[in-house]
């Protein structure tokens, strides 16, 4: 939803192999459809991805690595605020994890 669902409408416009890296299957699935619908383009994927798990953000960054032959851009606009205190499995803050260590590890680890 929001800002990241547009980023992703128009980079599918531009004919831009695009996946959505959402943290609900659910809502990413209706997204997805969504955007293929609009746009037409089939190139659109949908793979879960937990910022606030550094497992998640790990499986994703290899799934990534393994199926694409490259990436030309990463957009981070997911976050959180205003969640009770909680900590991650990794025992992490989870809004500290979901909003800054989470994309900070993605990134290092898509850099190759």
């Amino acid at each position: 939803a929001g800002i990241g669902k547009c980023v992703a409408l128009e980079l599918a416009r531009r004919n831009a192999r695009t996946i959505l890296a959402c943290r609900s299957r659910e809502r990413g699935r209706a997204a997805l459809e969504e955007i293929r619908a609009a746009t037409g383009n089939a190139a659109v994927l949908l793979r879960e991805l937990d910022t606030g798990s550094l497992a998640s953000v790990r499986a994703f960054a290899r799934a990534v690595l393994r199926e694409e032959p490259r990436l030309d851009v990463l957009v981070h606009n997911a976050g959180v605020t205003g969640l009770p205190f909680a900590l991650t499995p990794e025992g992490l803050e989870r809004t500290f994890a979901t909003n800054y260590l989470g994309p900070f590890l993605l990134t290092n680890l898509l850099l190759g």
